[in-house]
């Protein structure tokens, strides 16, 4: 099999103000990366006009698109015609599922969703006492479990997991501790490392880091735009250190 280049950013937080600068940031990528991920927070307030200044920054690339959601892209609670605009414009969008893109024969599973919070082992929320807290857990629980099985029944040679919430603490430093609940869960984690991956990448932690890695020895990346500072970065699989780069376009 052929090594996969995998590029990905999050937390472009898009708005019409902003129209028409990202797009020039994007030339040339086909000769770096075979795969674009988009980790959500594509907008700043998930509003239709926002979505559609999404879409014209990424449309009709080269190289696939895929995406999913964050927590902005459902803050105006138009999230469905967001996703629809960009399914429209040929961008995959995951809510909890997959899509496997040929890159030079090989087939990479792309699995994931928006993910959601909770915290991490020994400081999180459980599913006790009032509905409330049980309702924001089981969500996290749901989402973990769709992740896990969409991982199982996905056919392809590498399997990368595609998130805005973290699925580990790790990359979250330099982030208030107070606020980890609300920026990640470990039942993400718990998914994937059952099944099995070769990467995940999120974003959302604007004041965390790259690299992490759950319980399982799959590699975490927080891939935000704050945090790698550039208009995207290229992972290359299979996992190997030596041969994971930072892309200067």
């Amino acid at each position: 099999m052929s090594p996969v280049r995998v590029a990905a950013v999050g937390d472009v937080h898009l708005g019409k103000d902003t129209k028409g600068w990202y797009r020039p940031r994007l030339d040339g990528i086909e000769e770096r990366a075979d795969v674009l991920l988009l980790a959500g927070d594509l907008t700043r307030h998930g509003t239709v006009e926002e979505g559609k200044v999404v879409v014209g920054e990424f449309r009709d690339l080269p190289i696939p698109v895929v995406a999913v959601l964050g927590n902005h892209d459902y803050h105006s609670d138009v999230q469905g015609e967001i996703a629809s605009m960009l399914r429209e414009a040929g961008i995959s969008v995951l809510m909890n599922d997959s899509v496997v893109i040929k890159c030079d024969g090989t087939r990479l599973g792309i699995v994931g969703g928006k993910g959601f919070g909770g915290g991490f082992a020994g400081k999180c929320a459980s599913e006790f006492g009032e509905r409330e807290i049980k309702d924001f857990v089981g969500h996290t629980r749901r989402i973990a479990g769709e992740w896990r099985e969409a991982l199982k029944n996905v056919v392809a040679d590498r399997r990368v997991v595609l998130s805005h919430y973290s699925p580990v603490k790790d990359t979250l430093l330099g982030e208030p501790p107070e606020i980890y609940p609300f920026l990640g869960s470990y039942l993400l984690s718990e998914a994937v490392d059952a099944v099995g991956a070769d990467l995940i990448v999120h974003g959302h932690a604007h004041a965390g880091v790259e690299k992490g890695m759950t319980p399982g020895g799959v590699r975490v990346r927080n891939v935000a735009l704050p945090v790698i500072q550039r208009a995207y970065t290229v992972y290359r699989l299979p996992e190997d250190e030596s041969e994971e780069s930072w892309i200067e376009p």
